[in-house]
């Protein structure tokens, strides 16, 4: 009797929501596509069942026989059977209850409709999606589709810059680029995102030039020294992270800076950096990386990911298998990990192995050779010489060991091609098609976009690549996208409430808070010979020695302190200068290095920091700025604080520190040797007050 019950509600819901309650809809919707039907994304079949957290962003589309589907957000009618289970918003927003039991959401249009099940049990919550080939519509869109079609939704140039001026507002060539080659993505940097406002609006007609299925719009946002958004929240970044040992906080960073992107219209991050930063001459990864302990990577790292899905944010790991124990930037030059696969599991692969567990959406792969994995070599189009085939263009990475060993099922992205690493050794058209047969599915920065989609037609053409394989990706491409509700829609929301939503949540107060308790937590006091904390009523002058970013470090001590002067130099100090110094009460080395060049003892910096310091050993602190390696050039200065990054946030706490205001928690996330490779501070040190 009960199911009899039940069965008639559900009966006379159905019938309620599908009468036609809007007259007016055939204003949104065109008489051609009078054979579209209703579907709720998420009964997609190649979508999971699980649902995360307390709310569920549904979408509805609108679907055709022709492969081709659009989202639709006005003029629909939701509801739910059981609001004790869940509630919906008329704009599709699920909110869990927390009660255990069933229910169904609906949707309408008026003309057609579609529901999709929700049972809650012991806390977890699962979708009961609704089955048929109506739902397949990634299937059907991959079938429908053209050669050039599938090659344009794994294309993602950058417009960084056109005719030399910075790309900060869509022109017509760049709009039809988008059109012409039917692009799937495009990638955003610096120059691109300058204000909050101008952003919203690039990336608005990025969307509306884009005709089907929907835009990736990526960002290389990850948080210190590689900060992309000039309005938005610059947080210290993973090693500051690392340093606080904090999960929540990871998560609550990843979650931020999602939210910030999302609401800019940015929906894929190219982050978190997984690396293990396992080598101290990294001159590349660095302070990018959490640390140095896979497991540390991999705890912290999967927290920002989980933050940043959870703000509607497409993740990428990165750079596959490992960019940690490489002493050449692949910007630069071509890197080599020596290492064997049992090696590589437990260290470099490890963080990956464990995003790919936890449902990272998307992974970036390096431009470095791994020859115990791939011991392929080919010719150098630089010099003609043998060199080993980097992880971007090899088969037995991407494929045999990402995808068949280590189970990964989403999208895989190559790095920028334009990099020196690449493009050095292949042509344009001959790494891209490398890549594709590797695996990849992204292919981020093509060298020439004409020459090489040109190039892939050809390919194709030819059976160097086999239509299945395009085939695999664009599922792939279309799947994440469907994920993160990422489609082409029938009327976009106004640019002007986009814009009010943007400023609203980029660099907001709460974004902020989070910025300074993590500067605050992962400074880290490495030395102290009783100089610190300082009290700032026994001091009457305050010197601040150093270069790159001194400024900021100065204005930072300026703000608790009335005389703080600065001097600017890279080099040795004149006689005048170290008079200075010898008459301050207090000194302030900066120290500035991302390699090991700069910390090497005999580079001008560090000679300028040892004369200084032995000028004034007993009231001199050094603040290693970017990289806690510094010390290394000059082990016996009184005191020592590690940043990590160039933040004002950092300067601010590391200032608060000196003073006394910031009891210092931090914990090295690496080891600090001397030059002679014996350790000087163990990973896990730090003092406190």
């Amino acid at each position: 009797m009960l199911n009899i019950i039940k069965t008639v509600r559900l009966i006379l819901l159905a019938a309620l929501l599908i009468v036609p309650l809007f007259s007016g809809i055939s204003n949104t919707v065109s008489a051609e596509e009078s054979n579209n039907e209703l579907i709720i994304a998420q009964n997609i079949p190649q979508l999971g069942e699980e649902i995360e957290g307390e709310t569920i962003d549904l979408s509805a589309l609108l679907t055709n026989e022709n492969g081709k589907y659009v989202e639709v957000k006005e003029n629909l009618k939701w509801g739910s059977l059981n609001k004790n289970v869940a509630e919906v918003s008329q704009d599709g927003l699920v909110t869990l209850s927390g009660q255990n039991g069933k229910t169904f959401i609906f949707v309408t249009d008026g003309k057609s409709y579609d529901r999709i099940g929700i049972h809650v049990k012991h806390d977890k919550a699962v979708f009961n999606k609704q089955e048929g080939k109506k739902y397949d519509i990634v299937s059907k869109a991959v079938k429908s589709m053209s050669v050039k079609e599938k090659v344009g939704q794994m294309l993602m140039p950058d417009f960084r810059n056109w005719n030399g001026q910075p790309v900060t507002e869509m022109n017509d060539e760049i709009r039809e680029l988008v059109k012409k080659y039917h692009l799937g993505g495009v990638i955003l940097f610096r120059e691109n995102v300058v204000t909050t406002e101008q952003t919203v609006r690039l990336v608005n007609e990025y969307k509306k030039a884009n005709e089907d299925y929907g835009l990736l719009l990526s960002i290389d946002q990850e948080g210190g020294i590689v900060t992309r958004l000039q309005s938005g929240t610059d947080f210290p970044g993973n090693m500051a992270l690392g340093a606080t040992r904090s999960t929540e906080l990871a998560e609550s960073v990843g979650h931020a800076i999602g939210s910030e992107l999302h609401s800019l219209g940015i929906n894929m991050n190219l982050a978190p950096v997984l690396d293990v930063n396992n080598n101290p001459d990294n001159p590349v990864i660095g302070v990018r990386s959490f640390g140095e302990d896979p497991q540390l990577v991999a705890d912290l790292g999967t927290a920002y990911t989980k933050g940043l899905q959870n703000a509607g944010m497409a993740a990428t790991a990165k750079h596959f298998p490992g960019h940690g124990d490489t002493a050449v930037d692949s910007h630069l030059g071509l890197p080599s990990v020596p290492h064997d696969k049992e090696r590589l599991l437990e260290v470099e692969l490890y963080p990956f192995q464990q995003a790919m567990n936890e449902g990272i959406d998307a992974v970036m792969t390096a431009h470095v050779t791994f020859p115990k994995i791939d011991p392929t070599t080919v010719k150098s189009k630089k010099d003609g010489t043998d060199i080993a085939l980097p992880a971007t263009l090899s088969y037995e990475v991407l494929t045999n060991l990402m995808r068949k060993e280590m189970g990964f099922e989403g999208v895989i992205s190559t790095d920028a091609l334009n990099m020196k690493a690449i493009a050095d050794h292949f042509g344009a058209v001959d790494a891209v098609i490398r890549a594709v047969n590797a695996g990849t599915d992204i292919i981020l920065m093509p060298v020439g976009l004409e020459e090489v989609a040109n190039g892939l037609y050809e390919a194709v053409e030819k059976g160097e690549i086999t239509e299945e394989r395009l085939n695999e990706s664009v599922e792939r491409l279309l799947t994440l996208k469907a994920k993160r509700g990422i489609f082409k829609q029938v009327t976009e929301i106004p640019v002007e409430d986009k814009i009010e939503h943007a400023e609203e949540v980029v660099g907001n107060i709460t974004h902020k808070e989070v910025e300074q308790e993590v500067a605050r937590k992962s400074i880290t006091l490495v030395q102290n010979n009783g100089l610190l904390p300082v009290n700032k009523n026994n001091v009457d002058s305050v010197v601040v020695i150093g270069n790159t970013n001194s400024e900021n470090l100065q204005k930072a001590l300026a703000a608790h302190h009335s005389t703080v002067e600065l001097i600017k130099s890279t080099q040795p100090l004149s006689e005048t200068q170290l008079t200075k110094v010898k008459n301050a009460d207090l000194v302030v080395l900066g120290t500035y290095t991302f390699n090991v060049a700069g910390r090497s003892s005999s580079s001008p910096q560090m000679q300028m920091v040892n004369q200084v310091i032995q000028a004034a050993p007993d009231k001199t602190i050094a603040v290693g700025i970017r990289n806690p390696y510094d010390i290394m050039a000059f082990p016996e200065v009184t005191a020592y604080l590690a940043q990590y990054g160039f933040r004002d946030a950092s300067f601010r706490a590391a200032a608060e520190t000196i003073f006394g205001l910031n009891n210092p928690s931090g914990k090295l996330p690496i080891t600090i040797y001397s030059e002679t490779d014996h350790v000087l501070y163990p990973f896990g040190h730090g003092l406190n007050y």
